[in-house]
């Protein structure tokens, strides 16, 4: 991993919570984007040399909105930025690290991202992120 890349937070509404990243602790709104394949529109904050990401479910049927029916808001992932995803995927499954995705997908900000079994990682769900080109030099 070159180094952690955002923080992911679970809310119900991201409109209703900007205003505390914003106005209270002061951090830099980036954008704003709907992720269709994941089902959730996300806002980015600068926070420091990393992001924090806002996931707002965007259907009932959305995994985020599962996460906030079970464990309410709050830490949803730890994200690593990386290059050649699928075969630090491949890697890991030769290790035998439960991986809830096996091969890459599309992400915010056009990334490749997979997520790791939290059954791996002492019950923080990871996820892996390879920026669009494959650069981890990238600034959003």
């Amino acid at each position: 991993m070159n180094r952690l890349d955002h923080i992911g937070i679970a809310v119900i509404s991201i409109e209703e919570v900007r205003h505390f990243y914003e106005e209270v602790l002061g951090l830099a709104f980036l954008h704003q984007e709907t992720v269709e394949e994941q089902k959730v529109n996300v806002a980015f904050f600068q926070a420091g040399s990393i992001k924090l990401e806002l996931i707002e479910p965007l259907t009932s049927d959305s995994p985020v909105r599962f996460f906030l029916e079970k464990k309410g808001q709050g830490l949803h992932h730890v994200a690593f930025l990386c290059t050649s995803l699928s075969d630090r995927l491949q890697a890991l499954s030769d290790r035998q690290v439960q991986l809830i995705d096996r091969y890459p997908r599309l992400g915010a900000n056009g990334k490749k991202i997979a997520f790791l079994s939290p059954r791996e990682t002492n019950g923080v769900l990871v996820e892996l992120c390879e920026p669009k080109g494959g650069q981890t030099d990238e600034h959003e």
